[in-house]
């Protein structure tokens, strides 16, 4: 029996001290608890969404979830083959061009009217706290934080471990000007080694000016946050951003709800909505949005175009790793909603159309 405590005190030991590793980052404390704690989103001890989300749909169990994940994913959860890409130089770009690439997942790159805009980076090759799980497609880590330029405005639109990457951001941070965050993400990026003085951490509802013509807007989404045990620590945003020639929704993560409707009403049109598309299941259908959804909240932002993300690049649900793209294109096409669907790493011109493969289609 001593033997057999000294071994569960060790395992818990063992655990204590990897969930409060740096990777995991940091828990809001002092005055930035205090901030946290003031947001109108915040009550009992974490933060609310404004619709009743459960974590799983009614009827769904822990147990009944994990079997499936362990037992009923597609057969087809993951690509047969490495994906195919192209990789746009980042480092020699036109500084005049408007153009987005995609990285694969929840990650993009923007030039828009000659500043450097990164969006929820991940190039470590998995999203997870245990490298060995959660792992990328063969095919779509073609990009490394050596390949992009300085970046001037950072976006991290919440803390999950396929928004917010320790390994990337560490090695981004002497690259960035300034990151823009929700509100309560300062901790984790200031224990990284992250300047306080060049974190804006926003809750919902903010304005915020950039530079002269550069303005963003935070607005709700219907998701959750949290990297270890403990959940709702801290915020998730989308963001409205305005340059002096664009206006572009930067999604995050987020279930269908009127937040959309509302979004479009108060700053629609929008040039570009960036929107997840992947990661879904019946069984927590309040936190993530099926393709067809999607492409319904690309209508109430009234966008102009819609880029589905979230899907390429990590599997984090069960269905087939490409069933996101095909059910939003047929959706888009019924609904009449231009659509972005590049390669990983080409380059998207922000300026007329542009014609894009069904590339998937070469993975059987």
């Amino acid at each position: 029996m001593i033997l057999l405590g000294i071994v569960l005190l060790a395992i818990f030991l063992a655990i204590f001290i990897f969930i409060h590793s740096r990777p995991f980052g940091s828990p809001p404390a002092g005055p930035r608890l205090k901030t946290v704690q003031l947001s109108p989103h915040y009550l009992n001890g974490q933060f609310q969404n404004r619709t009743l989300t459960p974590s799983l749909t009614e009827g769904a169990s822990f147990f009944g979830v994990l079997g499936e994940f362990l037992f009923g994913k597609d057969k087809r959860n993951r690509p047969a083959a490495p994906l195919p890409s192209c990789k746009t130089d980042l480092l020699h770009r036109d500084p005049q061009e408007n153009f987005l690439v995609w990285f694969g997942h929840s990650s993009y790159f923007m030039q828009l009217d000659g500043k450097t805009f990164l969006v929820d980076p991940v190039f470590s090759g998995n999203a997870s706290p245990l490298s060995f799980t959660t792992k990328s497609f063969a095919g779509t880590d073609i990009y490394s934080v050596t390949d992009l330029p300085p970046i001037d405005y950072l976006f991290i639109t919440h803390d999950h471990w396929d928004h917010l990457d320790y390994p990337t951001l560490t090695g981004l941070r002497p690259k960035v000007n300034k990151t823009i965050t929700a509100l309560g993400v300062w901790a984790h990026l200031e224990r990284w080694g992250f300047d306080p003085n060049t974190i804006q951490e926003m809750d919902w509802n903010e304005p915020w000016i950039l530079e002269k013509g550069f303005e963003i807007y935070t607005v709700s989404a219907r998701h959750f946050s949290g990297r270890g045990l403990k959940r709702n620590g801290t915020l998730w945003n989308s963001f409205v951003l305005h340059t002096p020639h664009w206006k572009i929704f930067i999604g995050g993560d987020s279930g269908y709800d009127h937040h959309f409707k509302e979004a479009g009403e108060q700053f629609g049109p929008f040039d570009l909505v960036i929107l997840e598309d992947g990661q879904y299941n019946k069984n927590w259908k309040y936190i993530h949005m099926t393709p067809e959804e999607t492409v319904q909240a690309a209508l109430d932002l009234r966008a102009k175009k819609l880029l589905p993300v979230h899907w390429a690049k990590f599997s984090l649900s069960l269905h087939a790793w490409d069933e996101p793209i095909i059910r939003i294109k047929k959706e888009a096409a019924l609904k009449n909603m231009p659509l972005v669907h590049p390669l990983i790493g080409e380059k998207v011109l922000m300026d007329g159309d542009q014609v894009f493969k069904n590339w998937w289609e070469e993975i059987q």
